[in-house]
């Protein structure tokens, strides 16, 4: 009986807070725990990266999603997963607004801003911390919605991404 409920907690929890599990982002965590990002992120952004961040802004996630994977893809070394956190990021967001699916969006989300935590605030001129941050609070909003209220996500909460020299 212990077993079965607590099997029913952990698949209640789970309908609450749906976490990334995925084995793949347990290893790439692991290597950035001790990874050295300071030249990686000294760097200017690649074109690419500044042509998925016009798309995330202007909403178009499926095509920023497009875009960073060819980036994230091509891109040796531990750098990827900055691009790999963005597109984590803009695909919970599509997740979201155009398949209403509170599970993939709440996954999604929660896989962007853990590879997003093991970055500099600023890395390739991007104000990482600032991103964080508002995927943070669209995660939080998501949340306290819950899947049966979607349709109430203030769209003032959907992240953008900035680079420190954007005044916007």
């Amino acid at each position: 009986m212990t077993a079965l409920l607590s099997r029913q907690y952990t698949l209640r929890q789970s309908v609450i807070d749906p976490r990334a599990t995925h084995p793949k982002l347990a290893r790439a965590l692991d290597r950035l725990r001790n990874a050295d990002l300071a030249a990686d992120c000294a760097a200017p952004p690649p074109e690419a990266l500044r042509q998925a961040v016009e798309e995330f802004n202007a909403g178009q996630f499926f095509e920023q999603h497009e875009t960073l994977e060819l980036l994230w893809r091509a891109t040796p070394g531990h750098i990827r997963h900055l691009y790999e956190g963005i597109l984590q990021v803009g695909v919970g967001m599509h997740h979201l607004l155009a398949n209403r699916n509170f599970h993939g969006a709440a996954v999604k989300l929660d896989h962007g801003i853990r590879l997003l935590e093991a970055f500099p605030d600023v890395c390739h001129g991007l104000d990482v911390a600032r991103l964080r941050a508002a995927a943070t609070a669209a995660r939080a909003h998501l949340l306290a919605l819950g899947p049966q209220r979607l349709g109430e996500f203030d769209p003032a909460l959907i992240p953008r991404v900035h680079f420190r020299d954007d005044a916007s």
